[in-house]
């Protein structure tokens, strides 16, 4: 077999996959923004309508939060949710 052929039957999987990751993260971007929104939305809703939202099983970022310990509290909140620095961020202090 030539190894020609078979480096040229490598870059094209190699290619295959970057292209299949790439339409998947460009997917996966999408429905990120879409939930953004969405939380925007709700997020807005709940505070016309005068409504505290907690999250559920918080109660140790919650009492971060009062003590003024919001770095701790993110990082409890991230490490508890699985969540993103700035989704974190955003949420402790809604919570605050």
């Amino acid at each position: 077999m030539d190894y020609g052929m078979l480096l040229l039957g490598v870059v094209v999987l190699v290619a295959v996959v970057a292209l299949g990751s790439s339409a998947t993260d460009r997917r996966l971007a999408r429905v990120d923004r879409r939930l953004a929104r969405v939380e925007t939305k709700l997020d807005a809703i709940a505070a016309k309508l005068g409504v505290a939202v907690e999250e559920p099983g918080l109660d140790e970022v919650v009492a971060l939060v009062r003590e003024g310990r919001k770095i701790q509290a993110i990082k409890v909140y991230r490490e508890r949710t699985g969540a993103g620095l700035k989704d974190a961020k955003d949420a402790v202090e809604r919570l605050g």
